[in-house]
C-alpha cells in the first residue's frame, strides 16, 4: 500500500500494519514521519524497540533475529530497519524479499531510507516490502508549496500570515526545512497565537536558505528569473564550483535542444524524454513546461553561451563568469517576443 504523507496519520490511529517504509528527500520530514510511527506503536502496546542500523559488517540475519527475539512476557515489539544509503546490496536485498515474505505476528517493522532512485524502486527488495506493508515518500515540497507549507506549520501553533510574509519566510529557508522548522518553531516562543505581521517576522527570521544546483536546475526550468538570480547568488556566496554551476545549467540546455529537436520532427514528446532518460516526475514537468517558451534557435545561442562560459572557467577568455551564469539563465527565462501581425 502506498500512502500519501497526510494520509499517514489517520492510518496510525488505527491497527498498525506489520511493516512501514519511510523514504523521500527530506530527512526532516522523514524523521517525523518516524517519530509519529514510534509514538502510534507505544500507544498501542509496543512496548519493545529495537533499533539496526545497516553499513560495512552489517549481519542481515539479525534483522530475523530481531523479529524473532520476542520477550518472555509476550511483548509486542518495533523492529526499527535504518538503511541510511538506501542501498542494501545483493544480501541485504535478499534477506529484504524472505523477511516480507514472513513477517511474524506481534511485531511491527519500521524500514527508513532515504532517497530512491527509480531503479531502486523498481528493485525485487523494494517490490517486496511494498507488497508487504505501507509505503510512505516523504519530500520536501516545491518551491512553490513551500508557503503552504509554512502556513500549515503556524496552523499548528495557531499562528498565521498574510501571503507576503509567508513568502518572506519561503525565500529565506530555501532548500533548507530544517531551518524553516526552527524559525518557525521560533516564531511560536516569540510571539502569541494570532496572525503575524511581516515586520515581526523579518525581525525573526533568519536567512537561512541552502543554495544548491538542482534548485538552480528547476528554478530555470520554471522561468523564474528573480529565483535564479538569488540562487546564483546564494551559490557564489557558498564558494560552490562554477563548473558544476555551468554543467547543471548546460545539461538542461542540452536536454532542451534535444527535446526541440525531436519535437520539432514529429517525434512524441513521451518517447523523447524517455531517450533522455527523463525519469524524475518533478523534472519532466519542468520540461515539458520550458519546451514551449524556447525554439531551436534560442537554445542553439544558449549553449554556444554555455560554451563561451567553459572557456572563461579554464582561463581561455575573459569576463565575469557568474554574470555571463547570470545572463545564460535570464535568456534561458524570457519569454519569446509575440509575432508582429500585419495592418
Amino acid at each position: 500500500m502506498i500512502l500519501r504523507p497526510e494520509q499517514l496519520a489517520a492510518q496510525l490511529d488505527k491497527p498498525l500494519a506489520p511493516l512501514y517504509v519511510l523514504h523521500g528527500n527530506e530527512p526532516l520530514l522523514v524523521l517525523e514521519a518516524g517519530d509519529a510511527l514510534r509514538a502510534a506503536a507505544r500507544r498501542q502496546g509496543y512496548s519493545e524497540r529495537e533499533v539496526l542500523v545497516t553499513g560495512q559488517g552489517f549481519r542481515w540475519d539479525s534483522l530475523q533475529s530481531a523479529a524473532g527475539n520476542l520477550s518472555l512476557f509476550g511483548a509486542s515489539k518495533l523492529v526499527d530497519l535504518r538503511i541510511p544509503n538506501g542501498k542494501p546490496g545483493r544480501d541485504g536485498g535478499e534477506a529484504l524479499q524472505r523477511y516480507a515474505r514472513s513477517l511474524d505476528a506481534g511485531v511491527v517493522t519500521l524500514v527508513t531510507l532515504p532517497e530512491l532512485d527509480w531503479a531502486a524502486r523498481k528493485a525485487a527488495w523494494f517490490t517486496a516490502l511494498a507488497e508487504a506493508g505501507v509505503v510512505v515518500e516523504l519530500n520536501a515540497p516545491e518551491r512553490e508549496r513551500l508557503p503552504e507549507w509554512i502556513a500549515q506549520r503556524l496552523a499548528r501553533q495557531q499562528q498565521k500570515a498574510q501571503p507576503e510574509a509567508l513568502a518572506f519566510i519561503a525565500d529565506h529557508v530555501e532548500g533548507n526545512l530544517l531551518a524553516a522548522h526552527q524559525e518557525i518553531l521560533k516564531l511560536g516562543l516569540l510571539h502569541p497565537p494570532g496572525e503575524l505581521g511581516l515586520d515581526a517576522i523579518r525581525d525573526a527570521v533568519l536567512n537561512v536558505a541552502r543554495y544548491n544546483v538542482d534548485a538552480l536546475r528547476a528554478a530555470l526550468l520554471d522561468g523564474d528569473a528573480a529565483r535564479c538570480a538569488r540562487l546564483l547568488e546564494g551559490l557564489r556566496g557558498e564558494g560552490e564550483a562554477p563548473p558544476l554551476v555551468l554543467w547543471a545549467l548546460a545539461s538542461e540546455v542540452r536536454t532542451l535542444a534535444g527535446l526541440r529537436q525531436g519535437v520539432d520532427s514529429g517525434q512524441p514528446l513521451a518517447a523523447l524524454l524517455k531517450a533522455e532518460r527523463v525519469f524524475d516526475e518533478r523534472r519532466r514537468q519542468g520540461l515539458q513546461r520550458a519546451l514551449p517558451r524556447l525554439g531551436g534557435g534560442a537554445l542553439n545561442a544558449a549553449l554556444l553561451h554555455a560554451a563561451r562560459i567553459d572557456r572563461m572557467i579554464k582561463g581561455l577568455a575573459g569576463g565575469d563568469l557568474w554574470d555571463e551564469c547570470l545572463q545564460l539563465c535570464l535568456r534561458l527565462c524570457r519569454s519569446p517576443a509575440p509575432a508582429r501581425t500585419a495592418n
